[in-house]
């Protein structure tokens, strides 16, 4: 379901997951349990899961065992601030970016969940080999402390730009960029330049899509679908410059995230407009001179329509298997908001086209 890669994906900022309504695995000793969660585009296999589930739960008997020789696990088991394990099949944080582990806060203030990519364990080696995991695991606690004793910081505001200080980069520095670059300079525009956030806050305290299905879901928080949407929005945008199908087919999508051309990316709810996604460009008397060599840049703004579907007729149907924007997954969202970079912001650009998108603002 969707909520469980929501709360996944949102682990930095979001309230952790309760899991009273599944089986727990016990580990002797300590009172938190480990549990197994699948996910609603990838699961773990059942001769993996069970291999996950036995590997961890001997590792983390073996801390117990040796507990005197691992301080911060010592802390965070007298302190009781650890709530439960959660096995997922991939953990993502907010910014779509994988982890091996993450600390997730709760809704029980000063308890965390520490959550475990099961494909990183066995990628990593560490199936069927508590010993060596279980070293590993101790270094996390140093965040199961820390992230129990502070706040969730807010997030999904509007970044202050510095436009001069934004890093761009130039096409031909693009061309030359392993995929490993590209999503580093991707980061670094997102901390700078690229919004992600839904400006008008057409999504505030609205339903969220669970994803793969037209069910609309209610959010525990006022912003819980705004931050929902900014973390998917920056997943995809980080697949359009990380995967080789989008260098291959779209390459234009990948320059114009990286060259300046594209300032804003975000879901919004649009009721009166019937299209899905919609490139906004700024006017050429507002363009704005852009990174330290001083490019002069019309940026656009690329709005995905959250409620509205792709037609039958349009290419991307079949993909998207007609389910609205709000329900794609990162990776179909990231083909619908490439394909659009790549058929519409040039066109934009030189024609000025601005004037009939602003007449409608999301509401």
């Amino acid at each position: 379901m969707i909520r469980t890669l929501f709360l996944a994906l949102c682990s930095m900022v979001f309230f952790a997951p309760a899991t009273a309504a599944q089986e727990g695995h016990a580990i002797p000793g300590v009172p938190f349990q480990v549990f197994l969660k699948q996910g609603q585009g990838e699961t773990i296999p059942q001769d993996m899961a069970n291999d996950a589930i036995a590997t961890v739960v001997k590792a983390f008997g073996i801390l117990v065992r040796d507990r005197s020789q691992h301080k911060r696990f010592d802390q965070a088991v007298t302190s009781d601030l650890l709530q439960e394990i959660v096995i997922e099949p991939r953990v993502l944080n907010r910014d779509g970016k994988e982890f091996p582990f993450l600390v997730a806060r709760t809704k029980q203030k000063g308890k965390v969940n520490l959550l475990i990519n099961a494909m990183r364990l066995r990628e990593d080696g560490y199936l069927g080999q508590p010993d060596t995991l279980a070293p590993r695991l101790a270094k996390e606690f140093q965040w199961v402390i820390s992230k129990a004793a502070t706040k969730s910081a807010r997030r999904g505001r509007l970044l202050k730009r510095d436009l001069l200080r934004a890093p761009v980069s130039t096409n031909a520095e693009i061309k030359k960029m392993s995929p490993e670059d590209r999503t580093e300079a991707l980061q670094a525009l997102l901390d700078t330049y690229i919004q992600t956030v839904d400006a008008y806050g057409s999504l505030v305290d609205q339903p969220y899509y669970e994803m793969g299905t037209t069910t609309l879901t209610k959010p525990e928080h006022v912003d819980s679908t705004i931050k929902l949407y900014d973390i998917r929005v920056r997943h995809a945008l980080r697949l359009i410059v990380s995967d080789p199908f989008f260098w291959e087919n779209t390459q234009k999508a990948v320059r114009s995230l990286l060259n300046g051309k594209v300032w804003h990316v975000l879901v919004a709810k649009i009721d009166e407009r019937d299209w899905t996604t919609r490139t906004r460009v700024v006017p050429e008397d507002k363009a704005v001179t852009v990174g330290e060599r001083g490019r002069v840049i019309q940026p656009a703004k690329i709005l995905v329509n959250y409620h509205r579907a792709v037609e039958p007729k349009e290419a991307l149907y079949r993909e998207t298997r007609g389910l609205p924007m709000g329900a794609l997954s990162a990776g179909q969202l990231a083909r619908v908001i490439a394909r659009e970079i790549q058929s519409q912001i040039t066109e934009k650009s030189l024609r000025g086209h601005v004037a009939q998108d602003e007449q409608t603002a999301p509401e």
